[in-house]
């Protein structure tokens, strides 16, 4: 198989391509339409293209093959979608580009997005971002749906553009590069909180996994694998990558939130001092 033949689509979803080819369009467009103080610097441009990229080849690259007849490629292929691509994505600060396509949306388009806003502010409730966060994991890993879910075409599609979706929901909520000190959005410690509390139960899955002394997905053994791999081997990595991943990106954004609190707090200790200097000399 030449080079070339792994850059094609295992199986070709015009909805895949469309989307991710509009995005693209779409940031490229805000990009140049953007006054030069307002753009982007080049390493958050190079952040959320490898974003898109990363995604896209693992959904609709010869990638997705491997993922569909091998355990632990699968569990990277939901690695990149729901953690690593939109970590990077949302890094990458598109508020810019956002605001910018907002300020084009038609007046009489407001009533129609209506529900979208409401099901938006409804889903970036804390408690229920985190709850569904870790629940489409559980969920697409239950035994008998992940079956389904493999045999499927529409299903396994659904299962992964929501965990697509639904990684950009959260870490947008936790890598919001909005300041809760001028913005009304979620507060650093809560950010923390919550992604202390999304590591437990991603452990505990994996670790199951790993540990489990039967094949708890025989789908691969029924399909068949892409290499001569033994089961308990695919499952063992499989459940590595459940487990030890996740909390470390988990870790590195408690991390950047805690960078950025600092820097808020002395930013905010800079704007008093300056304020208090000002009256003193008033």
């Amino acid at each position: 198989m030449s080079w070339y033949h792994y850059l094609l689509p295992y199986d070709f979803s015009p909805l895949t391509l469309i989307a991710f080819v509009v995005v693209l369009t779409m940031y490229l467009q805000g990009l140049y339409a953007l006054p030069a103080e307002e753009r982007p610097g080049a390493l958050r441009v190079f952040t959320f293209l490898l974003g898109l990229l990363l995604c896209y080849t693992v959904m609709h690259t010869r990638f997705d093959y491997y993922s569909q007849y091998m355990f632990f490629i699968h569990r990277g292929q939901h690695l990149v979608l729901h953690h690593l691509g939109p970590l990077l994505l949302v890094l990458s600060n598109p508020l810019p580009i956002m605001r910018f396509w907002a300020r084009q949306i038609p007046g009489w388009l407001g009533p129609v997005l209506w529900p979208v806003k409401m099901a938006y502010r409804v889903l970036q409730q804390p408690l229920i971002a985190a709850t569904l966060f870790v629940g489409l994991i559980y969920l697409w890993l239950t035994p008998e749906l992940h079956f389904d879910a493999m045999l499927s075409r529409p299903l396994y599609w659904l299962m992964n553009w929501s965990m697509l979706l639904d990684g950009l929901l959260f870490w947008w909520l936790i890598l919001d590069p909005r300041s809760p000190h001028t913005e009304r959005v979620l507060g650093y410690g809560k950010r923390i909180i919550l992604l202390v509390l999304i590591i437990p139960p991603q452990s505990a899955l994996g670790a199951w996994i790993l540990f489990s002394d039967s094949m708890v997905y025989d789908v691969y053994e029924v399909c068949g694998r892409a290499w001569p791999l033994a089961p308990e081997t695919d499952q063992m990595l499989g459940g590595i990558l459940t487990w030890i991943p996740p909390a470390m990106m988990s870790g590195i954004a408690i991390l950047i939130v805690v960078g950025r609190m600092m820097r808020d707090d002395r930013n905010s200790a800079k704007t008093q001092q300056a304020d208090e200097t000002g009256e003193v000399h008033a």
